[in-house]
């Protein structure tokens, strides 16, 4: 490989906006609220489950791209 490019991540600019693009819609699945048209307890901790959990991974993958740089 060339020693020029060893210290440069070419995607870096694209891991963080995306990170929290994922971010953003966990939070936005939660505020939409789309649980209300459950009729199962069950679908509806899944969908509150996954949204936080989307809005986790997403805030952690931007944070650790971040952190990394």
């Amino acid at each position: 490989m060339n020693a020029r490019f060893d210290d440069i991540d070419t995607l870096d600019w694209v891991g963080i906006p995306m990170g929290v693009v994922l971010a953003l819609v966990g939070l936005m699945t939660l505020v939409g609220m789309p649980w209300q048209y459950a009729n199962s307890i069950a679908v509806t901790a899944g969908q509150i489950l996954g949204s936080l959990l989307l809005l986790v991974g997403g805030l952690g993958f931007a944070y650790y791209l971040y952190s990394t740089r």
